[in-house]
């Protein structure tokens, strides 16, 4: 299994191919991306600007030697044959528009031999499935046929299934991972101090299996930069413009009751959600946004990524402070999740679907009940 750094750095970040915060310039953003000594483990994937994510990330690593940092990929959008549709992105590899299952495995070698081109390298420490619809998370075509092809090829290291971009999609890790365990090495989770749930429901499940957690959305939106703007001052199209209003005066408030915890640690804001989330079951590296917010009282997104490259590799929170956190950051029922669903209504979507009865019985050998456990109870 690829051993990744304990943190690592998001091809997201710098308001590149994803709209957080201001975008950097090009010289600005392979700086931020260059992997180094302190942190050594660099994440992209393909759909970002349709290939122009994985050509940056390959500029900020050309000329490393390969051993001095790690690489993750990640491939699914079919953003060659498919076409964007609007905010929904770029429809998955496995639609029946695109192509029927046994046209599965020369997509995924294609993708993947492609995104490596892209970066430069010969391989990926690990390779992930991005963004799954139902079949992905369930085709054994998919993963026995096809990720794991990749791995015994030598194109990835190690192979892992990459929720989102939403959250949620809790019984379609649980079924992916008991279906595919055996073979998966690495889930890529939304985790942090304010959104514990419901990535928490599958941890069990991943640390059972022996796969390893790379936890995102770490800074909570950028909450945990401690410079985040008010919304109003958000541009139109920032992607965190999803989030529910008033997100960002209550998480402040979050942030202010356990922000004495980090700082008897000697920790910052955002090392104290690192440090939190890498004391989770299965978690074994965390990849936050950085993000240059607007504004003259914004931190720069180099300070950032320096207290990023100062995360203690072992846990410095004690039980008590972890569990004062978990009391503050409790967030269950608060949104409405992805995947499948017991309130889903209508036909499938790429992103959503109605429970089976396959999957009923997994929520019942995981001691989780849908009806309560899975859907929106407050805002």
């Amino acid at each position: 299994m690829a051993e990744l750094g304990h943190t690592a750095l998001g091809a997201w970040s710098g308001g590149r191919f994803m709209h957080f915060g201001l975008a950097l310039e090009d010289a600005r953003y392979l700086d931020l991306m260059r992997p180094d000594i302190d942190i050594h483990t660099v994440v992209t994937a393909d759909v970002y600007g349709s290939g122009e994510g994985d050509r940056m990330v390959g500029q900020a690593i050309a000329g490393l030697p390969r051993e001095s940092y790690q690489l993750v990929g990640a491939i699914g959008h079919d953003f060659v044959k498919g076409e964007r549709e609007g905010a929904k992105g770029f429809p998955r590899f496995t639609d029946p528009r695109l192509r029927p299952p046994e046209r599965f495995v020369a997509y995924l070698e294609r993708a993947c031999e492609e995104s490596l081109v892209r970066c430069g390298v010969d391989s990926f420490d690990l390779l992930l499935l991005h963004n799954p619809d139902r079949i992905g998370y369930s085709s054994s075509v998919v993963w026995e046929q096809g990720m794991a092809r990749l791995r015994e090829q030598g194109l990835a290291r190690a192979i892992g299934v990459a929720p989102g971009p939403a959250n949620g999609f809790t019984l379609d890790i649980l079924r992916c991972l008991e279906r595919f365990g055996d073979i998966l090495d690495w889930a890529m989770l939304i985790s942090n101090p304010f959104e514990p749930w419901p990535s928490r429901l599958v941890l069990p499940a991943c640390e059972s299996a022996d796969v390893r957690v790379l936890a995102r959305v770490v800074d909570y939106g950028g909450v945990f930069h401690d410079d985040v703007p008010n919304e109003d001052a958000l541009a139109a199209n920032d992607h965190r413009g999803f989030r529910p209003a008033g997100w960002v005066r209550q998480a402040r408030a979050q942030l202010d009751r356990i922000r004495e915890i980090g700082e008897r640690n000697d920790l910052t804001p955002l090392q104290l959600s690192c440090q939190w989330t890498l004391a989770q079951p299965a978690v074994a590296s965390v990849v936050p946004t950085l993000i240059q917010e607007p504004g003259p009282l914004a931190k720069l997104v180099e300070e950032k990524r320096a207290e990023l490259a100062r995360v203690p590799a072992t846990t410095v929170l004690s039980a008590d402070d972890i569990a004062a956190i978990n009391e503050v950051g409790e967030n269950a029922g608060c949104m409405a999740l992805k995947g499948g669903s017991p309130v889903h209504e209508g036909d499938e979507r790429a992103d959503a679907w109605p429970l089976d009865d396959d999957l009923r019985r997994l929520a019942d050998r995981w001691g989780i009940h849908p009806e309560r456990d899975l859907v929106k109870t407050h805002s």
